[in-house]
C-alpha cells in the first residue's frame, strides 16, 4: 500500500474517531505500517497539534473547523513537526490534494494556508 493511500487511512480513522469515538487504531483494516504511525503519532501530540491549528487558524475556534479539515490538518502538521523523513512540501501537497478530494470548496486553500503558514514558521 502506497503511503498516499496510508496516509488517507490514518487521515479518515483519525475522523471516525472524532466524529464517533471508534478508536483510529480500530478503523485501519488492512496492514499499514505508515498508517499506524501517522495515528499513533496524531493521537501521542493531539494538545500540542490542536494547540498550533487554533493559534494559526486565525478566526477560526478549534471547534469550529470540521472534523475532516482537523484530521487532514493534524496528520499534516504531525507530519511537519515530527517526521524528518518527510518533506515539508510532500505533507502540505498530500493535505490539500485530500482536502481537493474529500472537503468543501474551501478547505484546500483553508488547509493550505495553516500548513505554509507551520512550514515558513519551523524555517
Amino acid at each position: 500500500m502506497r503511503r498516499t493511500d496510508q496516509r488517507r487511512a490514518a487521515v479518515f480513522a483519525l475522523y471516525q474517531d472524532e466524529v464517533t469515538g471508534r478508536p483510529a487504531a480500530e478503523s485501519i483494516d488492512e496492514p499499514a505500517p505508515f498508517a499506524h504511525e501517522l495515528v499513533e503519532g496524531v493521537e501521542a501530540h493531539k494538545d500540542e497539534l490542536d494547540s498550533e491549528i487554533a493559534r494559526l487558524a486565525k478566526g477560526w475556534e478549534l471547534d469550529r473547523i470540521a472534523a475532516l479539515e482537523k484530521s487532514i490538518l493534524r496528520v499534516a502538521l504531525f507530519e511537519l513537526r515530527h517526521r524528518d523523513d518527510i518533506p515539508n512540501e510532500v505533507a502540505i501537497d498530500e493535505a490539500v490534494t485530500l482536502a481537493k478530494q474529500y472537503c468543501g470548496a474551501d478547505a484546500p486553500g483553508f488547509v493550505n494556508g495553516i500548513l505554509g503558514t507551520a512550514a515558513r514558521a519551523e524555517a
